[in-house]
């Protein structure tokens, strides 16, 4: 395969990602398309690194995909107490917290 396919590809599922942040009100849908632009970055950092014949595109990836994991956890856990106190997941109902 050609580089420029990985590319094309990795551009697609960042651009999904980039929409589904700014297009989403649900905070579960917003985390989903920050994980979705993490890995169209592994496919970049994959896909160069496998053209390069080289392993530091691949080490990259494992940071990120240990970036991810932690940010998942993180993110789900702020989800969950937001929808205890509020019984709602919409990003919108958010500033009630304030004060």
């Amino acid at each position: 395969m050609q580089l420029n396919q990985f590319l094309i590809l990795s551009a697609f599922l960042f651009c999904t990602g980039v929409y589904g942040v700014l297009a989403r009100r649900n905070a579960v849908l917003v985390l989903m398309s920050v994980e979705l632009m993490l890995n169209a970055v592994n496919i970049n950092l994959v896909a160069f690194s496998a053209f390069s014949n080289t392993v530091s595109g691949q080490v990259f990836a494992l940071f990120v995909i240990t970036v991810a994991a932690a940010e998942v956890g993180v993110g789900l856990a702020i989800v969950l107490l937001i929808y205890r106190n509020l019984a709602s997941p919409n990003l919108d109902t958010i500033d009630q917290l304030r004060g």
